[in-house]
């Protein structure tokens, strides 16, 4: 409803994915995660580039680690969080290829960035799908730039859009996790989904005028 890049699909289908690393079953998944962080970290150091990425990913494990199912990575704080860290890790490390490679096309590194982000945080039954689509979808549809802004709020539609699903289960979710354990459930994912498409239509709305110009001057013809 959003987006027609496909960057930016894909941004949000690995966001989507994101909040359920606080599960018990991915907790192996989580110590590799702060491991490649460490490694990205002490590399990027002994290279003397930007560390900071390595920071992040290690951040990102630990607060995996120590959330509980559905509570705080299914938080609005939760949410904020994810998508800040992630957005970062994606831009920084968009930046970095950008600094040590000779390739001039910021479309095909930013591909690269969000391929190599899909092996994180994608299991390995969804990234057979995701991968072939992906990369068939960049040669399909002509490449268009993309701006920091819109790889924040698609990471953010993402990991949002997990926590609505979730609200929809019988156990709900902690909206306001860690300050409070009030649980919401169903009528909070209806009106979020509701609050979703009307944010939708006016974010399309010159779109809509615009189709609604031609079919009127299609009737006119």
């Amino acid at each position: 409803m959003f987006f027609h890049n496909p960057l930016l699909i894909a941004l949000t289908v690995i966001g989507a994915n994101i909040p359920d690393f606080d599960h018990k079953f991915k907790k192996d998944y989580v110590y590799k995660i702060i491991i490649l962080g460490l490694i990205v970290f002490i590399s990027l150091f002994i290279l003397k580039l930007p560390y900071y990425i390595g920071l992040i990913i290690v951040f990102l494990g630990i607060t995996f680690y120590f959330s509980q199912h559905r509570s705080f990575t299914h938080s609005i704080f939760g949410v904020l969080t994810l998508t800040s860290a992630v957005a970062l890790i994606v831009i920084w490390g968009f930046q970095l290829i950008n600094a040590v490679t000779i390739i001039d096309n910021s479309y095909l590194l930013m591909a690269v960035m969000i391929a190599l982000l899909s092996f994180l945080f994608l299991n390995k039954k969804l990234l057979m799908i995701f991968i072939p689509l992906f990369f068939i979808s960049l040669v399909i549809f002509p490449a268009i730039k993309i701006s920091y802004l819109q790889i924040i709020f698609s990471l953010f539609l993402g990991v949002f859009s997990h926590v609505i699903l979730d609200s929809f289960t019988p156990a709900g979710i902690r909206i306001f996790a860690p300050l409070s354990s009030r649980k919401v459930y169903r009528n909070f994912g209806l009106s979020m989904i509701f609050l979703v498409i009307v944010v939708a239509l006016i974010y399309n709305i010159p779109v809509l005028f615009e189709i609604f110009g031609y079919y009127v001057l299609l009737g006119r013809v």
